[in-house]
């Protein structure tokens, strides 16, 4: 089996607060990968250990058959990858097609092919006619929008994507979607985080549930249980009654 990314022990510690623990990923090449899991249960923290952007406190990662601790290993990897963080870092002085240029020269990408996938992306993802403006006065769906430009401009083989539908109007994710579903379909990876569950159950293969920093469940999609949405499993494996609806006292029955 070919796996992207493999994880063994994984584990990242802040002081005494470990955020997470142990967590053994299997993530097959050509799959789409839903990594779910309440706000704090540690997603982002291993996206960026994932990454190459934060050390964990013990276990082996392996992306790409490359050692993202390793410096001439994870140079490699980087390579080969595309991310959208959570915390979004564009340079605010700088106009998308200026920042999807910068990307291209730092992947070494021909300026010719440069060029045109420039002038693919910006008019696909809607960000063309905006091009005078500097991405300071960009609105937050657009700015995650340019991140992603920027994330499939090298044509990756494994896209990172932390929240990517996170303030982006209807009309936008459709694209985004149906340009996610094409990427995967030719071979390559997606790991995405997202709290919108109908999104991972419409677009993902795969999932895995993480729950206070532990892996709580990876399994394929279609292998989930039947009977139920994603939904309720996600909190049933989460430890929530879905029985106990939350109510405001002041909003019962009149």
């Amino acid at each position: 089996m070919d796996h992207t990314i493999r994880t063994s022990a994984l584990s990242r510690s802040f002081g005494d607060f470990r955020a997470v623990k142990e967590i053994d990923l299997q993530v097959e090449k050509g799959t789409f990968y839903g990594f779910l899991g309440p706000n704090g249960a540690g997603k982002s923290t291993t996206i960026k250990m994932l990454t190459g952007l934060l050390a964990p406190s013990s276990g082996k990662i392996e992306v790409l058959g490359c050692n993202p601790l390793h410096p001439k290993e994870t140079l490699q990897m980087k390579s080969h990858i595309g991310v959208v963080p959570e915390d979004l870092a564009l340079f605010d002085n700088l106009k998308a097609r200026e920042y999807l240029t910068f990307i291209g020269l730092m992947h070494s990408m021909p300026e010719e092919l440069l060029q045109a996938r420039s002038d693919e992306l910006l008019d696909l993802l809607d960000l063309a006619k905006d091009e005078a403006k500097l991405t300071m006065e960009y609105s937050s769906g657009m700015k995650k929008k340019l991140a992603l430009a920027a994330a499939l401009l090298p044509d990756p083989d494994l896209l990172f994507l932390d929240e990517p539908f996170e303030g982006v109007d209807a009309v936008a994710s459709r694209t985004i979607r149906k340009i996610l579903d094409s990427f995967v379909e030719r071979g390559s990876t997606v790991f995405l985080t997202s709290h919108v569950l109908e999104v991972v159950e419409r677009l993902c293969t795969h999932v895995g549930i993480i729950v206070g920093g532990t892996l709580v469940e990876q399994t394929r999609l279609a292998d989930l249980g039947s009977g139920g949405s994603l939904e309720d499993r996600f909190l049933e494996v989460v430890g929530t009654d879905v029985e106990d609806e939350p109510h405001l006292s002041w909003l019962g029955d009149h």
